[in-house]
């Protein structure tokens, strides 16, 4: 496991990072790479900077938890890991796959959303980086953040009316995170 600090913030990801991910991916002829950490630490950021450095090179999917998820109280569920596990199958298949994509606003999944095969997938989100994956998974990164400054990101980036549903949010992340251990599963540990 290697620790790096400091590297959430757009485009400053180290190339000493990136070879990393190069070489940790090319021990697997369609590598997945997972990003799981606490809500507000960063995970989209990155997963776009990692797209835009791999995409340079190879055909990249990134697939984000919350598009997953099936709202606030049934997102870190068996469903979830289910679904995680069929894309993950999927693209070690090099199979076209399909899955409904939540829409948070009017709280129901829409039409199935349809995706070809990629070289290299990219899990993003909390739960993205469950054991029930990790036979498949090439790299687990953990963004690491203190659960007060994540919740306030959260609540800037999307409003005090989400207040009530991440104090919930946060008991269950960190319920699943202890019980996956995820963090001490992580190939990577980036603090932002």
């Amino acid at each position: 496991m290697q620790s790096l600090h400091g590297l959430s913030s757009v485009g400053v990801l180290s190339m000493d990072f990136i070879a990393a991910l190069f070489d940790l991916c090319s021990k697997t002829t369609y590598p997945i790479i997972s990003i799981d950490g606490p809500a507000g630490a960063g995970k989209t950021t990155l997963a776009s900077e990692i797209y835009l450095a791999l995409a340079t090179k190879f055909s990249v999917e990134v697939i984000h938890m919350d598009d997953l998820y099936n709202g606030w109280e049934n997102a870190l569920t068996d469903d979830l890991t289910k679904v995680l596990s069929y894309i993950s199958d999927c693209h070690l298949n090099q199979s076209e796959f399909q899955y409904c994509v939540f829409d948070w606003e009017n709280s129901h999944f829409m039409v199935p959303k349809k995706f070809g095969p990629k070289q290299i997938l990219i899990l993003e989100g909390v739960g993205a980086g469950q054991s029930a994956i990790s036979p498949a998974r090439s790299v687990l990164i953990w963004m690491d953040i203190e659960a007060e400054v994540g919740y306030q990101r959260v609540l800037k980036r999307d409003g005090q009316s989400t207040a009530p549903e991440m104090s919930q949010w946060l008991r269950q992340q960190e319920k699943h995170f202890t019980l996956e251990n995820t963090k001490n599963e992580a190939d990577f540990i980036l603090s932002t």
